[in-house]
Formats: C-alpha cells, structure tokens, sequence
C-alpha cells in the first residue's frame, strides 16, 4: 500500500493553510474551520502514547471545496506512521488481503491488527460507498480499526448519515455510521465555490468533435508518443484485453466504448493508470437519458404473485447509468493519479450529462473534468502501486 512515509519537515495543518493565503489562495471561513480542526487532531497524534486514540476528522461537503488538499497538507505534516489513499485503492487491498486470510478466524479483526501494527493513521480520500460488498465489510472492520487505536481522517461529498443512502441492506451499513460519527469529528466544508473554477492558464484536454475533420486527439496522441513506438489494436491489462487505437509507453487512446460500455471496474482503471502516463478517450457521447420508472424487483419464487417480504423498490435509472459509472471511475482515477485525461465528444463539456439518474456523482466528475482544463492540472511522477 503506498503513501505511508511520515515527514519531519512539512509544517502544520494551520500553518500550510496560511501559507497557502499568503501565496495567493484566496480565503475561506469552512476551510480555516477544517485547518483548526485538522491541526488539532495532528496535535493530539503528536502528544498521543497510550491510551485512547485522537478522535478522527470527518471532512464532508460539495466538490470542488479543498477538503482533499487539506487532507494532504495533514498527511504530509505527520511525524508519526500514517497512510494515505483513495478509497476505492482501500477497498481493493482489503479484498485482496481477505482473499490471502482464507480460512483465518475472524479475518477483519486480523486485517485492523495487521494495519494498526504498520501506521497509526490511515487518510481515506473520496470514502463513497455504492458497492453492496464494501458496504458489508465497512462497517466491521472500522469498529476493528478503532478498537486498535487507528485514527481515522477521510474526505467525502456526503456526511456520514448519507452514506449507502436506498442501498440494498442498508440496515447492515448502519453500524459503520455509527462508528463513523463516534470516533471521528464530522465537519462540513462548504464555502460555497467550487475553488477548482478559479481562473488559471488554461490548457485544453477537452475537444468538441467537428463532422468530416480528423480528430483533436491524433495530433495529441503524435506529440505525446514522439520518438517512441507506438503499436494499435488490444492492451492486455492482468486478464483484461482492451481494444485501443493506439497506444505507446507514453499514452493510451481509446473510444469511449472500448473503456465505458464494457465490463470493467474501478480496479481496471488503477491498472491502466499504473501503466500509461496519459489517457485519450474519443467518441464520447451526450450521457444525458431519461430516467426509467421504477421498477419492482422479486425472487423468482414469487414471480406470479406480489409477496411483501420479497418486493424492493428499485431506483429509477437512466440508459447510459452503466457506462456513466466507469466514466465516473476513470475520471477519479485520472485526476487522482494526476493522468492527463484528454477527451473528444460531441457536446460542451456543460452539456456532457444533464440528465439522469447519477446527476449527483457526477458534479464532482465535471468538477474534476474543468479542473484538467487548466495548466495547474501537472502530472505527477509515474508511481506504481504497492501490491499486497
């Protein structure tokens, strides 16, 4: 798992806050609010020996609001074994440890044990929960993390309480809240703009498609692959085969169906970041659709008669929510790694997707999307990730 060096150099929560004011960022009350607490927890970690651990930070609020940033300025200050990923890279450690504890009793347990003797501190960056699986696991191994005096600090677009919200089994997500909200200070951060619109030079990774033209992402793809070979036709990432293009061991193009409209994951995105230091995706859509109604969902054994205990109100959907979703996935992963993300479609990006059933994921995705348009955006040194 990466991020886990301390540092003896970077200054405090507060004071990378004030620093970052008198370098031009501009000021908001909800983030001072967080840096005061932020600082605070970091405070109590450093006197901390024994005893109960500081409680935890809880950074919720819209896109686009500095919670992120602020975490990382807290991750980069600590002085103690602290670990620092998105999320969904968590998870993805944490099926594929409880995979190797096969036959171990009581496995989460083992697995908080096996953290809490590594680090003391663990930073969750966009904790969001969608998944049925995760969403079971969650909620015991926090309250085993917590049992082992790990601290816990995480950013997220909702408040606790809103979590899994109209998942299936919520009732069995509950008592992750719960421990959510006992060992961690929640605190909202919404100063009310989104700070990744604040004008900056601008750098375009984001074409609208012109009818009879060659596509803006030829040229792109000629200069970032210069000098090297470059091949076209499938990339074999682990048992997956991607059809591409083109790619090179600088980029990868691709369609929007070749990565959106097959059956790939959250993990398969990870793998392609691991590889290609850049991503180009053509012929992307408009993802606005209408809604579909609602529909009941039953067992097959009372498929011919309505049976109370086996009916469940489905949310309404949209045509494109499948493909939406991966769309969604790979944005993060792009902007978390720092991959350039270079998109052709054939509307404005405002236009991208209006309508439908995931409208509230994906502001955080057109945020991220106007963030890449600008030369702010760099990309970071390739990094691989730590494999179990």
């Amino acid at each position: 798992m990466p991020h886990s060096a301390t540092c003896d150099t970077a200054p405090s929560p507060l004071a990378a806050y004030r620093a970052a004011l008198a370098g031009g960022f501009q000021a908001d009350e909800a983030q001072l609010r967080a840096a005061q607490v932020l600082d605070g927890c970091h405070a109590a970690l450093h006197r901390h020996r024994q005893g109960a651990a500081p409680r935890g930070v809880y950074l919720w609020g819209p896109v686009g609001r500095g919670k992120t940033w602020l975490m990382d300025q807290f991750h980069a200050s600590l002085q103690v074994p602290a670990r620092r990923q998105h999320f969904h890279h968590f998870m993805r450690w944490v099926h594929r440890r409880l995979f190797q504890l096969g036959g171990t009793a009581d496995p989460l347990p083992a697995l908080a044990r096996e953290l809490a003797a590594e680090v003391r501190v663990l930073c969750f960056d966009e904790l969001f929960v969608s998944d049925i699986g995760d969403a079971m696991l969650l909620g015991p191994l926090l309250q085993a993390l917590f049992v082992e005096q790990v601290t816990v600090v995480a950013t997220s677009n909702q408040p606790p309480g809103q979590l899994y919200a109209e998942g299936f089994n919520r009732e069995r997500f509950l008592p992750a809240i719960a421990a959510l909200e006992r060992h961690m200070q929640v605190l909202a951060v919404d100063g009310g703009a989104d700070h990744r619109r604040h004008p900056g030079a601008h750098h375009q990774r984001y074409w609208i498609a012109e009818p009879g033209r060659p596509s803006a992402l030829e040229s792109v793809f000629a200069q970032l692959s210069a000098g090297l070979p470059v091949a076209d036709g499938a990339v074999n990432i682990g048992l997956r085969r991607i059809h591409s293009l083109r790619h090179s061991p600088a980029a990868l193009w691709c369609r929007y169906a070749d990565l959106c409209q097959q059956a790939l994951s959250a993990f398969d995105f990870i793998a392609l970041c691991d590889r290609f230091p850049a991503i180009l995706l053509g012929d992307l859509p408009c993802l606005s659709a209408p809604q579909r109604a609602a529909r009941i969902a039953r067992g097959t054994e009372d498929g011919a008669r309505r049976v109370a205990a086996g009916d469940r109100q489905l949310p309404a959907l949209s045509v494109h929510d499948d493909s939406v979703r991966r769309f969604i996935a790979l944005v993060d992963e792009c902007y978390d790694r720092r991959v350039p993300l270079y998109l052709e479609a054939q509307v404005p990006l405002e236009q991208l997707y209006v309508e439908g059933g995931l409208t509230f994921a994906f502001r955080r995705t057109l945020s991220r999307l106007h963030e890449m348009q600008l030369a702010r955006f760099a990309p970071r040194a390739p990094q691989k990730l730590a494999q179990p």
